[in-house]
């Protein structure tokens, strides 16, 4: 199993950990400490020895801080986080904070006063990050002092080692584009903007690049590496030699230098003496890469601007797009199996969710095409379903319970695409209210998928259309509708998503998700994802180019939990047409009973 249940995290060690960390403090001479929830690539799933914010917290949530004081600790996470933080950490230890509503600097600003020596392991933290600490620290009058060494690295006794996983190329056939052809494409962006060079630090964006795949992180088909890109010249690629066989350096030496991540430091201090100016993207480069740069050659000129790479690669290729259509039919199959297997088992009432997401696993595996889950399967029955990111373990798991809702969140990485699914499914007979809160979650879901929009569009202009059928009641959801997908990387990936903070404009090309929700607390969770691709719909006649969503993912939505009445005509016509489609997609693959199940599971409402 690529999965582990595990129980991860939890209170039961943070007093004494805090405790650890505040002796080194006061040995270090320093009031205060920020942990966030980050590698040295801002990494948004990572890998053991990073995984700091949970050592010292408890919490192991994907995104979050910690700022831990002399007296006082407080934990910052997003509406995604707000229940599984509380059952996480100690709470007489740390007070949970808003991540939107009280960021770390603005808590910081409140919570120190002059003269006060707040640390931080400048690695960690982006350029923009260290920026909005110091105007905290400058209000106040506290102090931010860099780190040579991380405190938590001191105090945590068994922390792993770093990752040494091996690296193998991503094939043409696969990748669409050959490596020289995109490198020459961020010359050109990098020419475009006056720069000399560029430092790559974020792992997809240099594999993407180079066209090879890793196996660091779990879930996530990258290495942990850097790379130096300059307008002339070959590429350097900043990687341990233990992750390279002898094939994979070979092919790698043809289009780029190769040398030691121990080498990095040197490499950007020497910088100055063949170029003049460096672009750095100051919302993912570390505050450590342009110090050193800076220590090297004051000389040197700063340019900001986002890594080149991540508005290329956001746009699929034709090659990348086919595979993305293969990959979501494959898994539609895997699921659709999956949830006839559910129909069949969870009345005899002895599935639990680990079982669930072991077997969802399973058939995927049985595709023989699985290189590895895109992420831990949510599988949250009843009130875990409520739990946005809920992350089933032995001690959390509960069975399917009869008349009760059973999210299950889940993707696949397979080596011509990545998914990403939510299915809700009835479990028994589902209550009027719980019919009701799916049915316009579902409404929002179709109003995404149905939407056609003029091409210079963002998806904070659309995200209202998932919203509204709940707002109409005053209810809403805690995180954004829709995320950008990788061709065979991240699940997660920018800059295109579709949220009230998502400004990117929406391109043919790009993957995002469309998954609008609801959760009540203690009771049950909802949401429904699909992939979608964004394509040119222009029609004859009309004078603005106009673009819409390719819906990629192929499942059923389960219609018992429908509540027609409050579904316009136009959405029960898309609902069936998408069943329609899923049915004529996927019945030819499937056999027997699994096949008699998709019929009726796709049948018009």
């Amino acid at each position: 199993m690529f999965q582990n249940f595990d129980t991860s995290g939890g209170p039961a060690n943070v007093k004494s950990r805090v405790a650890a960390l505040r002796k080194a403090l006061k040995k270090a001479r320093l009031n205060g400490f920020i942990v966030p929830h980050a590698d040295e690539h801002q990494s948004e799933y990572l890998p053991p020895h990073a995984e700091r914010l949970a050592w010292i917290s408890g919490f192991t949530g994907s995104a979050g801080a910690a700022i831990i004081l002399a007296k006082k600790a407080a934990i910052f996470v997003d509406g995604r986080y707000t229940l599984q933080v509380r059952s996480q950490t100690d709470k007489k230890v740390f007070k949970p904070q808003s991540l939107i509503d009280t960021p770390p600097n603005a808590w910081l600003e409140a919570e120190t006063k002059s003269g006060d020596r707040i640390g931080y392991d400048p690695k960690l933290h982006t350029i923009n990050g260290v920026k909005a600490l110091e105007a905290a620290g400058q209000k106040s009058g506290a102090r931010l002092i860099p780190v040579k060494k991380n405190l938590i690295d001191q105090v945590w006794p068994e922390q792993p080692s770093a990752p040494v996983g091996k690296i193998f190329r991503h094939p043409i056939s696969q990748a669409g584009e050959n490596a020289p052809d995109k490198i020459a494409k961020v010359r050109k962006a990098l020419v475009n903007s006056g720069s000399d060079a560029t430092v790559l630090t974020l792992p997809d964006s240099i594999c993407w690049l180079f066209n090879f795949r890793g196996s660091d992180i779990a879930h996530n088909p990258v290495a942990l590496c850097y790379a130096i890109l300059p307008r002339n010249g070959k590429p350097t690629l900043f990687i341990d030699p233990a992750k390279l066989s002898p094939v994979t350096w070979n092919n790698l030496r043809a289009i780029c230098h190769i040398k030691s991540l121990t080498t990095l430091e040197q490499a950007l201090a020497d910088l100055g003496a063949h170029t003049r100016q460096i672009q750095l993207d100051a919302a993912t480069a570390s505050h450590w890469i342009k110090s050193t740069i800076e220590k090297g050659n004051r000389k040197i000129v700063l340019k900001y601007a986002s890594d080149p790479v991540i508005a290329l690669k956001a746009i699929k290729n034709k090659t990348e797009i086919t595979g993305a259509r293969a990959a979501h039919e494959r898994d539609g199959v895997a699921m659709c199996r999956f949830l006839a297997w559910l129909d069949r088992e969870a009345p005899k009432g002895e599935i639990d969710e680990i079982s669930a997401a072991k077997k969802l696993e399973t058939f995927r595996f049985e595709t023989g095409k699985l290189k590895e889950i895109s992420f831990d399967t949510i599988s949250g029955s009843g009130p875990n379903g409520a739990i946005v990111h809920y992350r089933v373990n032995h001690q959390t798991n509960r069975k399917l319970d009869q008349n009760s809702l059973y999210l299950v969140d889940s993707g696949a990485q397979y080596s011509d695409g990545t998914t990403d699914i939510t299915r809700t499914i009835a479990i028994g007979k589902p209550s009027t209210e719980m019919r009701d809160r799916f049915t316009r979650v579902l409404k929002g879901h179709i109003a995404i998928a149905s939407a056609r929009f003029p091409e210079t569009t963002s998806g904070a202009q659309i995200d209202i259309l998932a919203r509204k059928a709940l707002w109409d009641i005053g209810l809403d959801y805690a995180h954004g509708t829709g995320h950008g997908v990788g061709a065979y990387l991240s699940v997660h990936e920018g800059p295109q998503g579709i949220s009230k903070r998502a400004h990117t404009t929406l391109k043919p090309g790009m993957i995002v998700s469309n998954e609008p929700g609801y959760y009540k607390a203690g009771c049950y969770g909802i949401r429904i994802e699909n992939l979608v691709l964004v394509t040119n719909d222009k029609q004859d006649g009309e004078e603005t180019p106009m673009l819409a969503f390719e819906t990629l993912t192929l499942a059923p939505i389960d219609l018992r939990v429908v509540k027609r009445n409050l579904l316009e005509k136009s959405e029960i016509a898309w609902l069936n047409a998408y069943h329609k489609r899923v049915y004529k997609a996927l019945s030819p693959v499937l056999k027997g009973r699994d096949k008699t199940w998709l019929k009726q599971a796709t049948k018009a409402l």
